[in-house]
């Protein structure tokens, strides 16, 4: 993991003393890597609703054994003119597995710079989790970044939470 930041060299050292504490302290409590990351297990046939997650997104998907998966292409152009677009992989996509009741979600975002952090608070505050954020290309315009991120819980929240996402990156312009 990479962090940045800003401020006195005394601000920062205790920020950064802070993480490594908490660090120290989840593994001295959990000296074993979990195998799982609590909840109940996932089912062993995968049985998801597609009309609900169509309905609330408001996109088609594809449907396979029982899974859901959507995608939302974005364009942008590299410094050589050419055109990338959802085909060559500039998109946001969602893939739900499970059962509507315990569901797993799994994606990710294409969003521009200035997308970021609202896309970012916004899944976090849906308990969504972040992870990892990077870019696939190199000068293109508008630049793109993408955020992988992944979720437990019902589809029906699960599906809820990322229309606000959504929402919220359509409303950055």
């Amino acid at each position: 993991m990479h962090i940045s930041g800003e401020g006195s060299v005394e601000q920062l050292a205790t920020a950064i003393h802070k993480v490594w504490a908490k660090v120290k302290e989840i593994r001295t409590a959990n000296p074993r890597p979990a195998k799982t990351f609590g909840g109940a297990a996932m089912p062993a046939t995968n049985s998801i609703s597609e009309k609900m997650i169509k309905d609330i997104i408001g996109v088609k998907g594809q449907a396979n054994s029982g899974m859901f998966k959507i995608v939302i292409g974005r364009t942008t152009k590299l410094p050589c003119g050419c055109t990338m677009t959802k085909d060559m992989g500039v998109n946001t996509w969602v893939a739900f597995a499970g059962t509507d009741d315990n569901a797993l979600v799994d994606g990710d975002f294409a969003v521009k710079e200035n997308q970021l952090q609202p896309v970012l608070k916004s899944l976090r505050h849906d308990g969504i989790n972040i992870v990892a954020i990077h870019s696939h290309m190199t000068q293109e315009n508008p630049r793109i970044l993408f955020l992988h991120y992944w979720g437990r819980g019902s589809t029906a929240d699960l599906v809820k939470s990322l229309k606000v996402a959504l929402d919220t990156q359509n409303a950055v312009k």
